[in-house]
């Protein structure tokens, strides 16, 4: 059996052989694009989304308010002028 000497001289080498080969290099290049591609986007984070929910929300609700508001007080103008002609 392999003793861990052996197990951890390999496994350093191999690291160090992947660390080294042009596999690490197209890693970076890529990440490095993707980075700058996703930077250009006009995204938000999740957390930004989720308060611009929540403010949406509010705000319809209140709009449901006063609608509502507003179809109540119309409706005592018309009972209080009368309404007949």
């Amino acid at each position: 059996m392999l003793n861990s000497k052996v197990l951890d001289d390999i496994s350093a080498r191999v690291k160090e052989m992947l660390d080294k080969s042009p596999a690490r290099d197209v890693e970076k290049n890529l990440k490095a694009l993707l980075s700058s591609a996703l930077s250009r986007l006009d995204l938000v984070t999740r957390e930004e989304f989720e308060v611009q929910t929540q403010v949406l929300l509010r705000t319809r609700e209140k709009l449901t308010e006063l609608e509502a508001r507003l179809d109540r007080l119309e409706s005592q103008a018309s009972n209080s002028s009368g309404g007949g002609g």
